[in-house]
């Protein structure tokens, strides 16, 4: 598939300003909202290639922001979790095709949706409990899974983080070291399975500036923006993406 295209570059180039946002200043829930974007117009495994070295740029451009600002305890419980959830995440990419990953993908984005919308109406209420090591270790599986097969860790460990009553800050933190942790350790097994190209390597390298101007926007917003305006719009967006790719996928 070509890729040095006008019409890959007007996809690619508001993903990864938006991914660089989301993952500088809003935490890492939302930032797989991109490889869903990109997984419309380009092959699941494509997007995801592509991806994974601008995300782990992002995480390196947003560490000294956070420097030891994070929860130490709360990050190791979901690191240790992550790896059998890595594991299992190359298995299922090794074995299925790329619209079984398109339709995970999809469904990953609606439900994460209905479980913000379901939060907002009080029928689930994660921020009240304090949830243990166990809790912390599933999360973790989860979180090392989904984000093998479609960078949307971030759901998992936000369920688990916000039970430990963090502050905002904190909260960030701890998300930008849990995913430079868990995208470094990802990276070498996709360059053994192949889902990296010389062709998605040189788009990175021309997508590198847009994702070191999306994390600094998404840092100063941090402090500026309204969480409510940012996530409102990223649930719409996420709505109409994992409805097509869903639709794709069964079509």
């Amino acid at each position: 598939m070509e890729l040095f295209t006008a019409s890959v570059f007007a996809v690619t180039i508001p993903a990864v300003i938006f991914a660089g946002i989301s993952k500088g200043g809003f935490g890492s829930g939302v930032a797989f909202a991109s490889a869903s974007i990109l997984a419309i117009v380009l092959e699941p495994g494509i997007a995801l290639g592509l991806m994974l070295p601008l995300l782990m740029l992002i995480d390196v451009a947003s560490l000294p922001a956070y420097w030891r600002k994070w929860d130490w305890s709360a990050a190791r419980v979901l690191l240790i979790g992550s790896i059998p959830g890595t594991v299992l995440g190359a298995l299922f990419y090794a074995w299925t095709n790329p619209d079984a990953i398109r339709l995970l993908i999809g469904l990953v984005a609606l439900l994460f949706v209905a479980w913000q919308l379901a939060q907002a109406r009080g029928l689930i209420r994660v921020g009240g409990v304090r949830f243990g090591p166990k809790v912390g270790l599933f999360a973790g599986v989860v979180l090392g899974f989904t984000s093998f097969v479609s960078h949307a860790g971030g759901p998992a460990a936000a369920v688990y983080l916000l039970g430990q009553g963090l502050s905002k800050t904190v909260f960030q933190a701890t998300t930008v070291l849990i995913f430079w942790a868990v995208n470094l350790s990802k990276s070498g097994i996709y360059a053994g399975m192949g889902i990296f190209t010389r062709e998605t390597l040189l788009l990175d390298l021309a997508l590198v500036p847009f994702a070191l101007l999306g994390t600094w926007l998404g840092i100063k917003a941090h402090h500026l923006v309204p969480e409510k305006l940012f996530f409102g719009i990223t649930y719409v967006a996420l709505t109409l993406t994992g409805t097509k790719l869903v639709w794709d996928a069964l079509t």
